[in-house]
C-alpha cells in the first residue's frame, strides 16, 4: 500500500545571531530598514514537507514515495535520499530552477527572520498523480499553489483517498477553495492556529469540516492533539520528549506517523500515538531529518510509553 507524498522538497539554511534583533531593529525607523547582523553559526539542512514526511515515514517502516519538483541543484539532497532509500521516482527537475530555499535567522531570543524563495516548487503543478502505480494512500502537504489544487483533483479523479494538510499554504486559498479541498479529501489535518483560520475563511464550524471527512486532526503542540472522526472526538497525549531543541518538523514527523497508521489499517487511537511519538522524537534534535531510529526501536519504544505493541 503505497503512500505518495505530495508536497515541497527545500533547503533549510538556519543561521543564528549570538544576539537580540531589538538591539538593532529601531522601531522609528523601520519604513527605512538597513541593518546586517553576522552569523558565526550556519547549518543547511534538508527539509520541505514532502522530504521530511518520507524521511519520517521510512524509519517507521512505511512503504512512501514523495512527489516534488526541484531544481538544478537537488544533486547533494538527491544523494541523501538513495542513502536513506527514498523512491525518486516522482521528484522531478527543473533545470532552469533552484530547489526551494529557506533562509531564516534565529536571534538567542529564538526569533526568527525568515525569507523563502519557492524556486521549483512553482513547478510543482508539472507532476501528476498517477493513476494506476499501485498508491493506496496520499497527502497534499504545502507547495506551489497550482500544483496542491491540481494534485487534490487527481486524488479524488483516480479515488485514492488522501489527507489534505494546507499549512502554511493555507493563506494562499479562499474560503470556497478550502471547502472544495476538505469535500475532496478523506482526511484534514491541521494544527490549532490553522484550525481557526480554516473555520474562519470557510465560515464553517471545526465540528462542520470535521463531519465532512472521515477524521479531521488537530495538533496543539505541548498540548497533545484532537483527532475527530465519526465515532467522536479523541484526545492524543503529547509525549514529553527527551529534550527540547528544534521544533521545526515536528509537524511533518506527526503526519508521517498519521499515514502509517492509515496504511496499517491501525485504530486512530493508536494511529495518533505513534504521531505523536513521531514528533516527540523528533523535537529532541537539530533540523529535520537528523533523528535516526529503526522500525524495531520505535515499536519498543513505543511500548515503553503507551504500554502495548501496534505490531
Amino acid at each position: 500500500m503505497t503512500v505518495l507524498v505530495c508536497g515541497s522538497i527545500a533547503y533549510d539554511n538556519i543561521m543564528v545571531f549570538d544576539g537580540q534583533f531589538k538591539d538593532h531593529i529601531l522601531p522609528d525607523k523601520v519604513h527605512i530598514l538597513n541593518v546586517s547582523f553576522l552569523v558565526p553559526e550556519l547549518r543547511r539542512e534538508f527539509g520541505g514537507c514532502a522530504g521530511n514526511i518520507a524521511y519520517n515515514m521510512k524509519m517507521l517502516g512505511g512503504d512512501v514515495v514523495p512527489m516534488a519538483s526541484v531544481g538544478s541543484d537537488f544533486e547533494p539532497y538527491s544523494e541523501w535520499m538513495n542513502e536513506q532509500g527514498i523512491d525518486q521516482t516522482y521528484v522531478k527537475r527543473i533545470a532552469s530552477s533552484y530547489t526551494a530555499q529557506a533562509y531564516i535567522t534565529t536571534d538567542k531570543d529564538d526569533n526568527q527572520i525568515t525569507a523563502f524563495h519557492p524556486g521549483a516548487m512553482n513547478y510543482a503543478h508539472e507532476n501528476r498523480i498517477p493513476a494506476d502505480s499501485g498508491i493506496k494512500f496520499g497527502i497534499v502537504a504545502p507547495d506551489g499553489r497550482d500544483g496542491m489544487l491540481q494534485h487534490a483533483d487527481q486524488f479524488a479523479a483516480a479515488s485514492i483517498p488522501f489527507i489534505f494538510d494546507p499549512g502554511q499554504g493555507l493563506p494562499m486559498f479562499s474560503g470556497e477553495e478550502l471547502l472544495d479541498f476538505v469535500d475532496k479529501a478523506t482526511w484534514v489535518a491541521v494544527n490549532d492556529y490553522e484550525s481557526e483560520l480554516l473555520a474562519n475563511r470557510t465560515g464553517k464550524s471545526i465540528e462542520d469540516i470535521a463531519g465532512r471527512v472521515e477524521a479531521l486532526i488537530v495538533t496543539r503542540g505541548g498540548e497533545g492533539s484532537f483527532i475527530y472522526t465519526t465515532e467522536g472526538k479523541l484526545e492524543i497525549p503529547v509525549i514529553k520528549p527527551e529534550a527540547i531543541v528544534d521544533p521545526t518538523g515536528c509537524g511533518d514527523a506527526y503526519r508521517a506517523g498519521l499515514l502509517f497508521g492509515l496504511q496499517n489499517s491501525l485504530d486512530w487511537q493508536t494511529t495518533g500515538n505513534i504521531a505523536s511519538l513521531a514528533g516527540s522524537i523528533k523535537i529532541a534534535h537539530h533540523g529535520t531529518q537528523n533523528h535516526r531510529y529503526t522500525p524495531e526501536g520505535f515499536s519498543d519504544h513505543f511500548e515503553r510509553v503507551f504500554g502495548y505493541r501496534y505490531r
